[in-house]
């Protein structure tokens, strides 16, 4: 049923599909299924998020294993790609990758300003990753280090979400680990640019 509701959710919306229809869906006979096993739609959400992440937990630990030996945690490109990368690994039942077009909402719906934490249970490897990154931010106040963080993984997912195009891609034109590379040197960039002060403006 969460593999049913994310590919779903990623498609029609977090608040555009019904329970009713998932449940139908994920060949459920009874057409309360998802409140039974879930509570709520909102118990359904943090249920997909949290069952991703802890997918992702040991290719994080095996990232931070990599990173500690060759002396890479105060890298940012290697922690933001301890981050995002292990989401390529995540895909539906169809091969598509739906729980990017999935995690765009979920983060849209975010509202906090502390760093990491957008909701769901606490995932060791992936906090231990936050961690670090926000020391590689310290001189970032919390809200702007933390609404950095989401808009870097806006651009990570637009890409990831546009994975099959590239299958199709004409002769001469970039491969999908071109633009992955190129797309996370930007998502570095954006992350961890100096902050501009009120007085720096109209300079």
């Amino acid at each position: 049923m969460i593999l049913v509701a994310e590919e779903m959710f990623a498609e029609g919306g977090i608040n555009g599909v019904s329970m009713r229809k998932i449940a139908s869906n994920a060949g459920q006979g009874n057409h309360f299924a998802v409140q039974y096993h879930f509570g709520s739609r909102e118990g359904l959400v943090e249920a997909i998020f949290d069952y991703r992440m802890e997918q992702m937990e040991p290719v994080r630990a095996r990232m931070l294993e990599a990173a500690e030996r060759q002396n890479r945690l105060t890298d940012a490109r290697t922690l933001l790609d301890i981050v995002l990368l292990p989401q390529l690994e995540l895909p539906d039942g169809k091969g598509h990758h739906s729980y990017a077009g999935f995690l765009s909402q979920y983060l849209m719906r975010s509202r906090s300003h502390r760093f990491g934490d957008f909701g769901g249970t606490a995932h060791f490897h992936l906090n231990r990753t936050f961690d670090l990154l926000r020391a590689r931010l310290s001189y970032l106040p919390e809200e702007v280090a933390q609404r950095r963080l989401v808009t870097g993984s806006f651009m990570f997912l637009a890409i990831l979400s546009r994975h099959e195009t590239f299958e199709t891609r004409a002769a001469g034109e970039e491969s999908f680990e071109e633009a992955l590379d190129d797309t996370i040197e930007q998502v570095v960039s954006c992350v961890c640019a100096p902050l501009r002060l009120d007085s720096d403006f109209g300079k």
